[in-house]
């Protein structure tokens, strides 16, 4: 009987689980998948059948092979002066124990909450040609010029470093946090030296999470819009060149850009694996308790508080810049060192005008949209995941992972080669220029980053449980909605809260899509830029931010309350 059973359901799935792995496998082919094959052929799509013209042009040009390396070079830079703030910040406070440490601890790990429009804008008013900054040293030395413009590629690479050098941070402190320490103790005890111990010893056990960061790093900056866009000048990467070739009306090229883009990315990330399994390095604790943190005593413990507090104020520096220049009303600052008036016109402004409040608005209602349909995708495909038997497991996990490889301008270019006609029988649908299609962008951009939270909560209970609830009589239906999904709301909790706030801050799919109806806060703020009223920016970012820390608390509540609340 076991064996005629096994056999109905196929070899090693379960049956009952076929229909809902085919919708949410149809969904991610077709959002997902397609999309990106779409541009493909694309790229080889003549109007007398198919030609490769396009890769041509782009071998031949001298300006597209720049931008190729440029994006290259500046990602491995990001990555390499990310690892050099990040890890020795990770070692300071993971290893020393002194006044605040965990306040300024926390304090230096914000700028990774901030979306990354909001951190050029803040070191454009810092260290722009006519920032606090520059323009305090400009006084200082008394020079007629502005010492140092920010602009090129060392802007770039300055704006990576500062907005990226957080993951390096995190992940580094969470591998410290429970590393065993009896390796780098038997080290000591055959007389290898500190500096030998981590050379040999503790880096090669920190891989693991370094090797994740300068993963995440990497695509970040190659996926970076923002920086380049602001502060690049004639400095050429991938990402602005497929927006300038969508501009001016180069579809073809601007598609053969995308699949070079997407292409690249795709290689560091199966390269970076192949050297994580290949270092073979493993941090497995053997149960003993982590190393406790040294404890300066008297006044070096106040000296690493002074450090690590000017560290803090450093990196704040920007945002608290942003902060104070929505004060200032427009056209009231030209060229004094400070704005010579502070007023709350920007925000009367900005909230007494519906139409300045019409991107808050666009922004809160895609970003919610997008996020519900996250956590029902992604609570079904962790589901699956979750089950050793579930039919198309290695097509979910593939199709879930590859928005996380693909940059943003890839992923716009997709959807509006695709969702650009109507042709249901293939798939297609017009949904550029419509309320719809920034949505569908943040929705399938944050696929990865929902259903890896899901999946966390759902390896973490017991499949009993359902099994339980099967042998008392309970459909699928009763019991998901009863026994699994109160289980797993932390992790889509968690999921979600980070989904909303990117997509509420998200701006290098929105350059590419948004209509003037339907701009963004992020589209709003580069407009107020554009239009050099400053203050009412700054405004902006401000609101922005201050709508991201109000979801992160009400999703930290969320969380901690688990599944059943307090």
């Amino acid at each position: 009987m076991t064996s005629t059973r096994a056999t109905a359901r196929g070899p090693g799935s379960d049956r009952r689980l076929w229909p809902l792995a085919a919708v949410v496998v149809t969904l991610l082919v077709w959002l997902v998948a397609y999309p990106n094959i779409f541009v493909l052929f694309d790229s080889i799509r003549a109007p007398g059948g198919w030609s490769f013209d396009g890769y041509t042009r782009f071998m031949r040009s001298t300006s597209e092979r720049t931008a190729v390396w440029n994006s290259i070079w500046i990602s491995l830079a990001s990555v390499v002066l990310s690892g050099s703030i990040g890890v020795p910040l990770a070692f300071l406070f993971s290893r020393l124990e002194f006044p605040g440490r965990r306040v300024l601890g926390a304090l230096i790990s914000l700028p990774v909450l901030l979306p990354p429009l909001v951190g050029v804008i803040a070191f454009l008013f810092l260290y722009g040609e006519t920032g606090f900054l520059t323009r305090s040293v400009q006084l200082l030395l008394r020079r007629d010029e502005p010492l140092w413009e920010l602009r090129g590629a060392g802007a770039v690479l300055l704006v990576h470093a500062y907005t990226m050098y957080v993951y390096f941070y995190l992940f580094t402190s969470a591998v410290l946090a429970r590393l065993d320490e009896s390796h780098a103790e038997a080290a000591a005890a055959l007389g290898a030296s500190r500096l030998t111990t981590l050379r040999r010893v503790t880096l090669p056990l920190l891989m693991p999470g370094i090797g994740g960061a300068a993963l995440l790093v990497f695509m970040t900056s190659m996926a970076s819009f923002s920086a380049p866009y602001v502060f690049g000048g004639g400095f050429r990467v991938l990402t602005t060149q497929i927006f300038a070739s969508k501009l001016n009306g180069d579809l073809r090229l601007a598609a053969v850009e995308t699949v070079f883009l997407a292409v690249i990315s795709i290689l560091f990330l199966l390269a970076l694996q192949k050297y994580e399994k290949g270092r073979g390095y493993t941090g497995a604790a053997k149960g003993t308790a982590p190393r406790a943190r040294r404890t300066p005593n008297g006044p070096r413990a106040w000296l690493l508080t002074g450090v690590a507090g000017a560290i803090a104020l450093f990196l704040l520096l920007p945002h608290a810049t942003v902060f104070v220049v929505s004060f200032v009303p427009e056209g009231t600052w030209t060229t004094e060192l400070f704005p010579p008036v502070y007023a709350l016109d920007s925000y009367r402004t900005l909230f007494g005008d519906r139409e300045r409040m019409r991107p808050v608005f666009n922004s809160f209602r895609m970003a919610s949209i997008a996020t519900v349909a996250n956590v029902i995708l992604a609570f079904a495909a962790a589901y699956l995941l979750a089950r050793k038997r579930a039919p198309g497991k290695a097509w979910i996990g593939l199709l879930v992972a590859l928005p996380w490889a693909l940059p943003g301008t890839v992923l716009a270019m997709a959807l509006a080669t695709t969702f650009s006609a109507h042709s249901p029988l293939t798939g297609r649908f017009v949904l550029i220029g419509t309320a719809w299609i920034l949505p569908l962008a943040y929705f399938i951009r944050n696929i990865p980053l929902v259903t890896r939270a899901a999946l966390a909560s759902f390896q973490q209970f017991d499949p009993a449980l359902e099994e339980a609830s099967a042998a008392l009589g309970a459909g699928w239906f009763r019991t998901a909605r009863r026994i699994t999904l109160p289980l797993v709301i932390p992790g889509l909790a968690a999921g979600a809260m980070l989904a909303f706030v990117t997509a509420l801050g998200e701006f290098v799919a929105s350059i590419m899509l948004y209509t003037h109806r339907t701009r963004p806060i992020s589209i709003e703020i580069l407009s107020q830029l554009r239009g050099f009223d400053f203050g009412t920016a700054a405004a902006y970012a401000v609101l922005l931010i201050v709508l991201m820390a109000i979801v992160f608390a009400f999703g930290q509540r969320s969380v901690a309350a688990g599944p059943y609340g307090n």
